[in-house]
């Protein structure tokens, strides 16, 4: 490997890195924002639809937005769905946790594995399936329900399956997302980011019209980094990343965020995983890495 690739890598693991870490706080700024989750989804969407139009003017990219009809319609479809994993997504978080609900949002690949062979035809390997079962297994180690207990030692109620529930529904919707990325090869990273939040501001501008807006003051500024650093700065940062490393570099690296959220979690609020969970969370990460590894010929 030349030199010149060696520090492209770098870079590329750097900002991938960077990129997880900034998502692992996402949970905390919900939490201490203290909203309601359409209403943290719309701020979400509206401070990243500036952030990432401020960046697309800086870099001269703001041509890209201009989309073909199909591209924009794709666009819209999956800003719908990505509203709808942000606002599950957002709900769980308040019922289980943010260590919780980030690694159970991290069987999305099994969403998209299953869907890509009913929907598209794709077909399924023996690993595939070998590594479907291993991550099934690893979620429900780490999601509590085998052990009996959630984050802290605290012990399984209602709201927190039902977060549970939601946040596999939020991983369902972001499969959809995936799926509608891979079916239009000419949308680009940037142009549906940036669509999805146009989309959900408005969408959602009802929500705080009808229901009140937060104090102008520290809760503007929680919700405001979710936009510009949870979505503007993170996504910048991860697909910069994406672009300069191979495919099995990129399946490894995605994993520092749940393993961070996880760590931030039990830093910031105290609640930690238990052993059985935190195996779960392993055996996860293992399954998934192998999905996401192209098959050797």
């Amino acid at each position: 490997m030349n030199e010149a690739l060696q520090h492209r890598e770098q870079q590329g693991r750097g900002l991938m890195v960077g990129g997880g870490l900034l998502l692992a706080t996402l949970g905390v700024f919900l939490e201490e924002a203290g909203q309601a989750p359409l209403t943290a989804v719309w701020f979400r969407c509206a401070f990243g639809a500036l952030a990432l139009l401020a960046w697309g003017w800086a870099r001269g990219r703001l041509g890209e937005l201009r989309l073909a009809p199909r591209a924009l319609a794709a666009a819209l479809a999956a800003g719908v769905l990505m509203i709808l994993n942000w606002s599950l997504f957002f709900a769980a978080i308040e019922r289980c946790s943010i260590g919780v609900a980030t690694v159970v949002f991290h069987v999305q690949p099994l969403w998209v594995i299953g869907l890509a062979a009913l929907l598209l035809g794709e077909p399924l390997s023996r690993r595939q399936l070998a590594a479907a079962l291993l991550a099934l297994a690893g979620l429900a180690l780490a999601s509590g329900l085998l052990s009996g207990a959630g984050p802290g030692g605290a012990e399984l109620d209602h709201s927190y399956l039902i977060g549970l529930l939601l946040c596999l529904g939020g991983s369902l919707s972001y499969a959809g997302v995936t799926l509608i990325a891979k079916a239009v090869p000419g949308l680009n990273s940037f142009a549906l980011a940036w669509w999805q939040c146009l989309a959900g501001v408005l969408l959602l501008a009802w929500w705080p019209l009808a229901n009140g807006w937060p104090p102008f003051g520290v809760a503007w500024a929680w919700l405001a980094g979710l936009g510009v650093l949870h979505t503007g700065l993170a996504y910048v940062l991860l697909y910069a990343g994406m672009a300069r490393l191979p495919a099995g570099q990129v399946a490894l690296l995605q994993f520092v965020y749940p393993g961070a959220a996880v760590l931030v979690d039990w830093g910031v609020y105290g609640r930690a995983l238990d052993g059985p969970q935190l195996a779960g969370v392993a055996l996860m990460g293992a399954a998934l890495l192998a999905l996401r590894r192209p098959a050797r010929g």
